[in-house]
């Protein structure tokens, strides 16, 4: 740690200080797991009373896109890391560089998973906002609930992405020359942020498996 770290009254040192706010986004993202883990519990439950109509309309969606988008997303995962290490070597220059390779693939992410639901939504597969739902296939209204967890999973996870993403955003502005944010300060929010970052990439690969990977 810098010497010149600002530390808050109610911290001893700038180690507790540290240790302290990773604790709290450690507990952070245990409300958010358990969010996601409402959503999952409930997918296997259906899934398991309707395995063969679950099955059948995850066909119906494109696993190509979406394992295109887990390279892209695991890719933005290594990239983030790289970040977090040359913000530990005190090197913010090229942390702000791989901060802006991660913002780019998380921003295709984004882009690509627009393009899928735009696909989807033609297909009349969008049971949203009061949309008609035309899937062509039996049990429709078990593959209508399919579609019902299939866009809260990834509308859910696209909502943490774009919080993700500001986030990122943030930290590659404050990585600037002469931003006026302290070494020290900039490396706990670097770590934080690729914290919150690997949680979005673990819950997309179980979303991905979920979804894409359980057909049959």
């Amino acid at each position: 740690m810098s010497d010149g770290a600002t530390i808050a009254s109610h911290f001893e040192d700038a180690e507790q200080q540290r240790e302290a706010g990773l604790m709290g986004m450690w507990l952070f993202l245990a409300t958010e797991l358990l969010l996601f883990a409402g959503l999952f519990g409930g997918f296997a439950i259906y899934r398991g009373l309707h395995g063969d109509a679950f099955a059948a309309a995850a066909r119906h969606l494109d696993l190509p896109l979406a394992t295109a988008n887990t390279v892209i997303l695991l890719t933005s995962g290594l990239s983030m890391a790289l970040a977090e290490r040359m913000a530990h070597a005190g090197a913010p220059q090229l942390a702000r560089r791989w901060i802006a390779v991660t913002v780019a693939l998380g921003a295709s992410f984004l882009a690509i998973k627009g393009y899928e639901w735009h696909h989807e939504y033609s297909e009349g597969l969008m049971p949203l906002l009061g949309l008609a739902f035309e899937y062509d296939g039996p049990d429709a209204a078990q593959a209508h609930l399919f579609f019902d967890f299939y866009f809260a999973m990834t509308g859910l996870h696209a909502l943490h992405m774009l919080i993700g993403l500001a986030a990122l955003v943030l930290l590659w502005m404050l990585g600037r020359p002469r931003a006026g944010l302290q070494p020290d300060r900039y490396i706990r929010q670097v770590q934080i942020t690729g914290m919150y970052w690997a949680f979005v990439d673990v819950v997309w690969v179980f979303v991905f498996t979920s979804l894409y990977l359980l057909r049959s």
